[in-house]
């Protein structure tokens, strides 16, 4: 099965284990899957992950993270897709939820929260948001 879009995959994968309720997921591994789960890592979403190594391609095992019984992801959104993409300038990067949430950008210089592209006056296609 070829995938056309793995991070909407791996964004859909993360919402369908938090309704389940699991401790971890294993999702398909790239360079941009680990650039977002270090951002979640450090922003508090995801307890860990860890890179497993297969003959393939390679996986990343998630553990997730919940407070007092919820999730501390409350939603998890693609917004830059293959048949539209979305791009923003420097200041007109987005704020989610009034600061609560967080948009990844991928930019010039890697991929980065909103507040680290709006501290370094960076602009880019948006990927997602969390919540």
């Amino acid at each position: 099965m070829s995938r056309t879009d793995l991070i909407a995959d791996v964004f859909t994968i993360i919402r369908n284990a938090i309704i389940t309720k699991r401790d971890s997921v294993d999702v398909p591994a790239s360079n941009t899957i680990k650039s977002i789960l270090e951002i979640l890592k450090r922003e508090g979403y995801v307890d860990n992950f860890k890179l497993i190594e297969d003959k393939k391609q390679g996986q990343a095992r998630i553990y997730l993270k919940y407070v007092a019984g919820k999730s501390a992801i409350r939603n998890i959104k693609r917004i830059s897709r293959p048949g539209l993409r979305s791009y923003v300038k420097h200041k007109k990067v987005p704020v989610v939820l009034r600061g609560r949430g967080l948009a990844i950008i991928s930019t010039s210089k890697g991929i980065m929260t909103d507040k680290d592209a709006r501290e370094d006056n960076l602009g880019g296609e948006v990927i997602g948001y969390i919540w």
